[in-house]
């Protein structure tokens, strides 16, 4: 007999990946419009838990009208003679694997962010109450978690206890992100990865270093120590580090060889700290995106909650889908706000004094880890909405990258003679513009402060074109 036969859905790792679109989603549960949600574990004494017991506070999802938002918080209480708070992460992280695969059940993201929707047709089959996630989440923690010997799940609704609780969750986090701070990639011979969100982004492979938390911002170094020994054969496992092949981009061989074996050789290199050439992937569950900023040559971020538009006039969701899915972008780099406090941090493209643009919220959370003499040089919302207001206020603050700005105007001045010199024929300007658009391809290209020289000339009508 099956361990779901009273599950009203399927429950398999076949649905690990079902996009649940919002015209097809009975409910949806925390997301981008509300703003207090999480999912905790929390490792309690085998006296303080009961076993398989599901509690629900708040209504339950039969409760819920059609098509619209609610807070959501889920407290995952597990017992066992060996757990202790270091496998907390690695109990929490589970949440989001096991709970996609319930059948039209959606899950994305992680503790704060979480994201759930549930589909018309499984509310329609009977999908109606948390007690049925709560026990799917139960049989699997205790069948592929045997060191799990007691299992509590509470689901709350209740926004009231909600907001009670979110300031409690957050605390939590950040005590456990604390614990993981200090040691250096140096200093251990093995990295980890995770594959759990290959579900959604199949060439992806997170690679989890003690200075580079994992894109989700949920399994630090310690946490993925902890999930391999447990489960070895799960999503987590240990990467060799191999030799260091280049210490200042961050490329090891053993991730390397990890990586392609993982994504059967679609990602055959990795730079661990830099967004250019060979760029970490991104899942869809990062926290944030680094996004690169031509026009100044620095580095903007945007977080998930930021609900404006960045200063290069695009949302969050829209940067999120340029770097999402496994692939390498060049100058797009999903990440976890965690990374952004490590020194490890765009290591190789300037760190924090190529970052030009970040949210005052994210701002204020890493203040301390930003280098002081630059701190007051990095833009938010209320100081630029635009390339321009940007320019205007790098220059004013006297940010490192204006200093780049210069040195590279120079560079372009004095390389113009030289190249006319390399030619055996004099070179001719043939055009100058502070502003020179051209059109190739459906693209719009504009050239800044444009000079154009050319051996030859050829000027023809169009119709003599057409002819040839």
């Amino acid at each position: 007999m099956s361990m779901f036969s009273d599950i009203p859905v399927d429950v398999g790792i076949i649905y690990e990946g079902e996009r649940i679109r919002r015209n097809d989603m009975y409910v949806e549960l925390g997301g981008p419009t509300v703003k207090e949600k999480f999912e905790l574990a929390k490792v309690r004494a085998a006296n303080e838990i009961e076993d398989g017991k599901i509690v629900i506070i708040g209504p339950d999802i039969k409760d819920m009208k059609e098509g619209n938002s609610y807070p959501l918080g889920i407290l995952v209480e597990a017992a066992g003679a060996t757990l202790d708070e270091g496998l907390e992460g690695v109990i929490e992280r589970r949440i989001h694997g096991y709970m996609n695969y319930i059948e039209g059940f959606m899950h994305l993201n992680q503790r704060y962010d979480i994201w759930i929707r549930l589909s018309k047709k499984s509310f329609q089959k009977g999908l109606n109450s948390f007690l049925y996630i709560g026990n799917v989440l139960h049989r699997l923690f205790k069948s592929e978690l045997p060191i799990i010997e007691k299992l509590q799940i509470t689901f709350i609704t209740d926004p009231a206890k909600i907001k009670e609780l979110y300031p409690q969750a957050l605390q939590a986090y950040e005590a456990r992100d604390a614990k993981a701070r200090g040691l250096k990639d140096e200093e251990v011979d093995k990295f980890y990865g995770c594959i759990l969100c290959q579900s959604f982004a199949p060439t992806h492979v997170c690679v989890i270093t003690p200075q580079r938390y994992s894109n989700c911002g949920a399994i630090s170094w310690f946490d993925g120590r902890a999930s391999a020994s447990i489960d070895p054969k799960g999503p987590v496992f240990a990467i060799e580090k191999g030799e260091l092949l280049d210490p200042v981009k961050g490329e090891y061989s053993g991730v390397n060889e990890t990586v392609k074996k993982k994504t059967l050789g679609e990602v055959s290199k990795v730079w661990l700290y830099t967004a250019f050439g060979h760029p970490h992937t991104s899942c869809g569950c990062f926290e944030a995106v680094a996004f690169y900023i031509p026009e100044v040559d620095g580095f903007g971020l945007v977080h998930r909650g930021f609900k404006g538009v960045t200063v290069n006039g695009l949302p969050f969701s829209t940067l999120a889908d340029s770097t999402a899915g496994g692939r390498q972008v060049d100058g797009f780099h999903g990440l976890s706000i965690e990374y952004m406090r490590s020194k490890k941090f765009l290591e190789a493209d300037g760190g924090w004094r190529r970052v030009v643009w970040l949210p005052k919220e994210i701002k204020e959370r890493v203040k301390d880890f930003i280098p002081k003499d630059v701190v007051d040089k990095i833009a938010t919302e209320e100081d630029a909405q635009n390339i321009d207001s940007l320019k205007a206020f790098l220059k004013a603050k006297g940010h490192p990258v204006v200093a780049k700005w210069t040195e590279e105007a120079t560079k372009a001045e004095a390389a113009v003679p030289a190249e006319v010199n390399k030619e055996e024929d004099t070179l001719v300007p043939v055009a100058t513009a502070a502003t020179l658009p051209l059109t190739a391809g459906g693209f719009k290209i504009i050239l800044k402060d444009a000079k154009i020289y050319a051996k030859k000339v050829i000027i023809r009508p169009i119709k003599d074109e057409k002819k040839s």
